[in-house]
């Protein structure tokens, strides 16, 4: 789902306070209970870890059918990708779209690094980062899902971002939009991730906003022409 439709989706499902006959149901109560799916899946994920979770404990602890997750989802490597798509979600829903974003390109790439840092310094981003790098030598599909779901999202949002004319024309022609996007990138998160990673304490820590702006200032002064 995308951040557009997540929003939709909560406009289109308002309490029902009213009684409803047996039946089909309704679509906003279908997607709660996809939802709770995908929470569900996502708790025990990280409870136990990847590799030791089963379909069938997931099935029981959202009460639907083993079937169901293979309809809705193709099996576990897919319903992991959906768990990370739902927690990304959240923190991009409320951001304009890259592709037609018209603010100052400066505030534009704040924004967007202000939201990823946030994502990616949480405990329960730093959790599973850990889970799949225990994990990923094992079983391939979690790794595949799990950049399908998170890096490249990022990296193909910015990657349209950066070859817009408008915007592609205030940075250097030397630099292409893919490398733009990985620099950004870097200066954003990239010793900052590992410090997360390899130390217990130092995700719980917010860091101000003002180092995010630092570092998106560090990338334009290479970057832009």
């Amino acid at each position: 789902m995308s951040d557009e439709q997540a929003i939709e989706s909560a406009h289109r499902c308002p309490l029902d306070l009213g009684t409803r006959g047996a039946g089909r149901p309704r679509a906003c109560d279908a997607e709660a209970r996809t939802q709770e799916l995908i929470n569900s899946a996502g708790e025990l994920f990280l409870e136990k870890g990847y590799a030791k979770v089963s379909l069938e404990m997931i099935a029981r602890r959202a009460r639907v059918a083993v079937r169901t997750i293979y309809v809705k989802f193709g099996g576990k490597s897919g319903l992991f990708r959906e768990v990370l798509l739902s927690g990304r979600n959240a923190y991009f829903a409320t951001m304009e779209d890259l592709g037609t974003n018209r603010r100052p390109v400066r505030e534009v790439l704040i924004d967007f690094g202000v939201r990823i840092h946030d994502m990616l310094s949480s405990p329960t981003a730093i959790q599973l980062y850990r889970m799949v790098i225990a994990e990923a030598h094992r079983d391939p599909e979690l790794a595949e899902a799990f950049y399908e779901a998170g890096p490249r999202q990022s990296r193909e949002a910015l990657n349209r971002y950066f070859t817009r004319p408008d915007v592609r024309s205030q940075f250097r022609a030397d630099i292409p939009p893919e490398q733009l996007t990985i620099h950004l990138i870097n200066c954003l998160m990239g010793d900052h991730l590992k410090r997360y990673l390899f130390n217990p304490q130092a995700g719980r820590e917010r860091e101000d906003a003002l180092l995010v702006e630092q570092r998106v200032d560090l990338f334009l002064r290479g970057a832009q022409s």
